[in-house]
């Protein structure tokens, strides 16, 4: 009887603990389920409060072959009615959102002194779950369907916005630098200008596993072989236009010699040659080596090669991922030269 009365003790001791270790339990539980999820609100807060700048911070979505796109656009304060501005087509690279490469590369507040709109498209997870743009499927058709679908971001924001078609351009870093040349490709009478920051070259991938040893230095196509893949029929009868490549020695990311094999494919596509180079530094700024490439005069390739730069966006805000405060200002660098093809368009 004893012992049954020792063991029935035990046993209520035991469910009494088990009941204590419970509520212990779900107490930290409900603790870390309300952290955690008022950490994810704070992030989703943060992530749809516009950039800094004193203009509108546009959302909206465009539906294309790969599906939809979510993207923002940036309009600057005062546009008068009837007024036209060129705009600005802004493609972040891996790892990033439309609203981080804004604060990034701080173009919102070269727009409202240049008096330009910026559009930002943004990868969907869904595609990619590391938010790259797939501008390496071109076997599988999977990145001529995104940049359509991109196109059709355009499209949309040139019917609502008041948008000077004559005065497009397209810019990108790493993998939005190399989705931002695959969009000059296809469509090379939409766009006077494409910037590539820190991409690989053109026609070097057309799968996933061969992007990684593209990015690697270890696919570097010879011009006259990568202008007919990465071109093909997209060159018939048109011209590509002029391209700016800027791109850090000390990338350790995607190789430095990318930079040097793209300005070849895009010089020898344009029937451009190439000219001396000259080095170029402001203040403590990292200095650059810049080569132009010259087809009748006029300039179709800038080769920009920036000291100690590593795979970041080149005088950008310091305090950002992938974002180097010490480089040369590739947002001006970027500006002056696409401005440089709108006014050779009026020329024309």
């Amino acid at each position: 009887m004893a012992r049954r009365s020792v063991a029935s003790s035990l046993t209520r001791a035991y469910t009494r603990g088990l009941r204590t270790l419970t509520k212990a339990a779900t107490k930290v539980t409900l603790s870390n389920g309300r952290r955690i999820g008022a950490k994810i609100k704070r992030a989703a807060i943060a992530q749809n409060k516009p950039p800094p700048g004193p203009g509108d911070w546009i959302a909206g979505m465009a539906l294309g072959p790969a599906g939809a796109r979510r993207f923002h656009l940036y309009k600057p304060p005062g546009v008068a009615s009837g007024e036209k501005l060129p705009l600005m087509v802004m493609l972040h690279g891996c790892g990033q959102t439309g609203r981080d490469f804004a604060i990034s590369t701080r173009m919102n507040r070269l727009a409202d002194r240049e008096r330009f709109l910026v559009l930002y498209p943004e990868q969907d997870r869904i595609a990619n779950p590391h938010g790259c743009w797939n501008w390496y499927e071109t076997r599988s058709g999977k990145s001529r369907a995104e940049a359509a679908t991109l196109l059709a971001a355009v499209d949309q924001v040139c019917l609502i916005y008041p948008v000077d078609r004559e005065k497009i351009a397209v810019a990108g870093l790493s993998a939005g630098a190399s989705m931002a040349v695959l969009m000059a490709t296809h469509f090379p009478t939409r766009f006077k200008a494409v910037v590539m920051h820190s991409g690989v070259a053109p026609g070097a991938a057309q799968s996933s596993a061969s992007a990684l040893s593209a990015m690697r230095g270890q696919r570097t196509p010879a011009p006259s072989t990568a202008v007919g893949k990465a071109m093909g029929a997209a060159l018939m009868g048109t011209t590509l236009p002029p391209m700016l490549v800027l791109h850090g020695e000390a990338d350790s990311v995607v190789t430095p010699g990318n930079a040097r094999s793209a300005a070849a494919i895009w010089a020898t596509a344009s029937g451009a040659q190439v000219g001396l180079d000259r080095m170029l530094q402001r203040g403590k700024r990292h200095p650059m080596r810049q080569t132009d490439y010259r087809r009748d005069g006029k300039v179709a390739v800038t080769l920009c090669e920036i000291k100690n730069l590593g795979h970041a966006w080149s005088g950008g805000l310091g305090s950002q991922p992938f974002s180097d405060a010490s480089g040369p200002d590739a947002t001006k660098l970027l500006w002056a030269f696409v401005s440089a093809q709108f006014a050779a368009g009026e020329s024309a």
